[in-house]
């Protein structure tokens, strides 16, 4: 892991705050609070484009729809193939989330 690099008490300082958000209205005033909006598009953008990598699309159409560059599609794809499977973890847990609110739509 990259990240391991990193590990340290002000990192661990950084999830623990995370992790204790309550919902999604305390994450968006945190991350408004935490980073600019181009960090938190950003971050957003990554999420997407490895949502759209999981259902197959092209380098192409992800970049027209999300504005992401080749380069930024490459690194997510390659952290899809060779990562740690945590967009995959997140993106199965999100999906799960949202099975059950568009069943009842």
């Amino acid at each position: 892991m990259q990240i391991e690099k990193l590990r340290g008490k002000e990192l661990d300082q950084l999830f623990n705050a995370v992790l204790s958000l309550n919902d999604l209205e305390e994450c968006y005033r945190f991350f408004d609070d935490l980073c600019t909006v181009n960090e938190i598009q950003s971050l957003a953008q990554r999420l997407e484009v490895a949502r759209m990598l999981r259902e197959g699309k092209t380098y192409h159409t992800i970049e027209t729809e999300t504005g992401a560059s080749t380069a930024t599609i490459s690194r997510v794809k390659r952290c899809l193939n060779y990562g740690n499977d945590a967009y995959e973890m997140a993106l199965e847990r999100i999906k799960k989330e949202d099975q059950p609110a568009a069943a009842e739509e």
